[in-house]
């Protein structure tokens, strides 16, 4: 294979940081090739000097055989690069079309742009109508139409940044199957993802950095996924222990819990019942904008719940807001950890007062310790090995995964009865997701109740005693997770469960 890009010797510092150090790797024309490593490995400042989003230090690029400097996205696109980012950014209001129109540079007439996207994205095997709103499409519609956006560019190298973390397994095998097809029609995709049996089933080179450095690129399927955790690493990955859990009394009840939509792409919460044991995991799947957030906000108390929905032992939350429920004990960590669990622009020590001011003692009588504080979010960092210079650090300085493992530690070191937590290891590589699903367990093991929302099948598996599904704002009745397989789980998510929704045994 010809080789399409090509690094040499690239660098790039921050201060303090040393991001990229000599990266020198390259990506055939035609192949799938994956980009590994750990949160703050240097993945995200690699791609961005690709994409004419940050000017590398040192070092050369070299694309389809000429020199690549572009000094913004545009001129990265005109070479021939396009990026579809973790992070969608669509307007709900508007099109498909009016959305991908925004990113052309010269878009055709409006006529002539839905005829190209509905041609494209049938040619593709992802159907989408160019006329429906981006508010009435699922998170899998919505990579579409990102997909499409710089399909329309005939980009020569796509950059995927965990494409597939807001997708059923369903809709990964859709996506799989389209860059399968342009790497057949000689696209190079440069792929960054935290799911290992992702790469090793679906990738056909990796590339793994380590600190800024590469380590090797290998055949990911020559490799088992612990082998290439553990290159990601520098050392053996922990083995997830299940055991000292003893499931005892029950510690949450929710009965009869409605609530409306709120906003126009909400999701009405449709009689939702369920009961939480003490020392038990209850997971709870669904596809993407299924309620999981209204769910999480209603147990929280940003939502307001009707008398008697919402009992943590023999004390009825129904009528008390957050900051309430999280003095009895129920605390929470929702997904979107950069605006809803932190504040970009508060240091580390200033976000543990958010949610542990009153539980940990930081605010007494109206006054803010700040030594406690900074102790605290010292322990949250050391506990969760938060890579960061401090806790006086900005929120927004930190990496995705940097930032969820402290959202996360936040709360377990807080010490609750229940703790209900929404993709808690999104974004995070394979080392941070270990860690943190070791400590719900352990969590759980003392004596705590978990309530764990996710969409990642595997990690509800390898987590949960129990298992309900979330479809439309209905939860189903839970079944034990053991001998529960995939498929049914499928299934399950899909609505085609029998629901049983009004009355949970204990």
């Amino acid at each position: 294979m010809t080789d399409i890009f090509r690094a040499e010797g690239l660098g790039k510092t921050y201060p303090g940081v040393r991001a990229n150090d000599d990266i020198s790797f390259a990506v055939a024309a035609g192949e799938i090739h994956a980009l590994l490593g750990e949160n703050g490995a240097g993945k995200s400042t690699l791609v961005k000097m690709i994409y004419g989003l940050v000017r590398p230090d040192e070092g050369r690029m070299i694309f389809a055989g000429h020199p690549h400097a572009p000094a913004d996205p545009r001129a990265a696109r005109a070479a021939g690069v396009a990026m579809v980012f973790q992070h969608f950014s669509l307007f709900d209001a508007l099109t498909v079309a009016e959305n991908i129109a925004l990113g052309m540079e010269n878009p055709p007439p409006r006529a002539e742009l839905s005829r190209r996207i509905a041609e494209l994205s049938q040619g593709y095997g992802l159907p989408l109508n160019p006329a429906r709103r981006i508010a009435t499409l699922s998170a899998g519609e919505r990579q579409r139409v990102e997909i499409l956006r710089c399909l329309l560019q005939n980009p020569r190298l796509l950059i995927m940044d965990e494409p597939t973390s807001v997708l059923t397994p369903q809709e990964a095998e859709i996506l799989f199957a389209t860059l399968r097809q342009l790497a057949e029609r000689g696209t190079a995709i440069l792929y960054i993802s935290h799911k290992l049996e992702e790469i090793r089933s679906h990738c056909d080179r990796a590339t793994i950095l380590r600190h800024g450095k590469v380590v090797g690129t290998v055949d990911p399927r020559a490799h088992s996924a612990p082998e290439l955790a553990a290159m990601m690493v520098g050392a053996e990955m922990r083995v997830i222990d299940r055991s000292g859990r003893n499931p005892g009394a029950m510690v949450l009840a929710v009965a009869g819990l409605s609530t409306p939509a709120g906003r126009s792409e909400g999701v009405a919460l449709k009689d939702v019942a369920l009961r939480l044991h003490a020392g038990e995991i209850l997971g709870i799947g669904g596809v993407a904008g299924n309620g999981q957030e209204e769910l999480l906000s209603a147990l929280s108390g940003e939502i307001a719940t009707a008398p008697g929905t919402v009992m943590l032992e023999s004390a009825d939350l129904s009528a008390l807001p957050p900051e309430a429920r999280r003095r009895a004990g129920l605390l929470s960590a929702p997904e979107d950890r950069l605006g809803h669990a932190a504040v970009p622009e508060f240091s580390l020590t200033e976000n543990t007062l958010l949610t542990a001011g009153s539980r940990q003692n930081l605010i007494r009588r109206g006054l803010i310790d700040h030594a406690a504080a900074r102790n605290f979010a010292q322990s949250v960092i050391r506990a969760f090995d938060v890579r960061t210079p401090g806790p006086g650090t900005a929120a927004g300085a930190l990496s995705g995964g940097n930032l969820q493992k402290f959202v996360i530690g936040r709360e377990v070191l807080g010490n609750p009865r229940v703790l209900v937590v929404n993709q808690p290891t999104w974004g995070v590589d394979a080392g941070a997701a270990a860690a943190i699903r070791q400590a719900l367990l352990d969590l759980a093991a003392q004596g705590a109740g978990v309530i764990v929302i996710s969409q990642d099948l595997d990690e509800l598996l390898e987590l949960s005693d129990r298992f309900c599904a979330l479809n439309e704002g209905r939860l189903s009745a839970p079944r034990p997770t053991e001998g529960l397989s995939v498929a049914e789980i499928g299934l399950m998510l899909g609505g085609a469960h029998g629901m049983e929704v009004a009355h949970v045994p204990a």
